[in-house]
């Protein structure tokens, strides 16, 4: 049996990844004593038990335990900490060939962040596909759940007292400093980050990124044929991303549609000369807790989608 520690098991991430973790037979999950919960030798002390850790703390903390664990002590940070560290693995198995391989053999792998998954599963096979150009100056928005604030967003959004804003959607990081951004750039390839629109709403969970595009940006030549078949050649046999053909019957690509889920859906709709590509998942499932469980699955060599499916 498989011994995992969570570190900060009673965050929003940690608590789903131990919903996930407590149906499976072959993990025991390591608990800590309540009291040294704080307390960084006890901490390391489970890192050293366990086969595998993952951090669900704040970026400072992540940091702080992570170097003080041992170098050969297998951790998934899924923090913002760690996401652009030469001398982490990103952790998205399906970010590009070889992948996969690279988190199976790394001590150190850093969970992707919620927004930045859709945006980089969206982007990069473009680029790599020399469809889209590294210098492309792209924009993208994207719909999500509060839970995705923490335990300080959802007290907020289900107090009986809240403020009557919140009943309607909210457009955030408007500085354009997003914590997401580096990462957005670096797995990507881009040369300059997109302007990002990121708007939170009253459902519990549940995201829609999507990247506009002009035909303009594009190789010469190149239409949405094209990009569906680059994220085609990229997803088709992935079991936990579906790049959908048609649009749903209603129309309309609903922000909540995969809550409760940990997969990816992907669109490309618009027309030959605008076009938009969506990606539909859980902000707590593919961009968060599932992330870090698939990425757990594949360093232990079990069934990758073990406990999500």
């Amino acid at each position: 049996m498989y011994k995992v520690f969570i570190d900060g098991a009673h965050g929003t991430t940690g608590l789903r990844i131990n919903e996930y973790l407590a149906e499976r037979s072959d993990i025991k999950v390591l608990e800590i004593d309540p009291e040294k919960r704080k307390d960084a030798d006890a901490r390391v002390s489970m890192i050293k038990r366990a086969d595998v850790s993952i951090l669900c703390l704040p970026d400072q903390a992540s940091r702080e335990i992570a170097a003080a664990a041992p170098a050969d002590s297998v951790i998934i940070d899924t923090s913002t900490a760690h996401r652009t560290d030469p001398d982490w693995v990103y952790g998205v198995p399906e970010l590009t060939a070889g992948q996969r391989e690279r988190i199976r053999n790394s001590a150190r792998i850093a969970n992707p962040g919620c927004h930045a998954s859709g945006f980089i599963l969206l982007v990069r096979p473009l680029i790599e596909a020399g469809i889209l150009d590294r210098e492309a100056l792209l924009t993208c928005f994207c719909v999500t759940g509060y839970s995705g604030g923490g335990k300080s967003m959802i007290a907020d959004y289900k107090s009986d007292e809240r403020d009557v804003s919140l009943d309607s959607p909210g457009q955030y990081a408007l500085a354009q400093t997003h914590k997401h951004l580096p990462e957005m750039v670096a797995m990507t390839g881009l040369s300059t980050a997109p302007c990002f629109s990121p708007v939170v709403a009253d459902f519990y969970s549940g995201m829609v990124m999507t990247v506009p595009l002009h035909a303009s940006m594009l190789k010469s030549g190149s239409g949405m044929a094209d990009v569906k078949n680059a994220l085609h050649n990229r997803y088709d046999g992935e079991k936990l991303i579906r790049v959908c053909d048609e649009i749903p019957e209603s129309g309309k690509v609903y922000s909540n549609t995969m809550a409760g889920s940990n997969g990816m859906e992907m669109y490309v709709t618009g027309n030959e000369e605008r076009m938009l590509l969506i990606a539909s998942y859980d902000n707590l499932g593919k961009g968060a807790s599932g992330a870090a469980v698939q990425n757990l699955n594949i360093v232990l060599g079990t069934e990758e989608t073990a406990g999500l499916l």
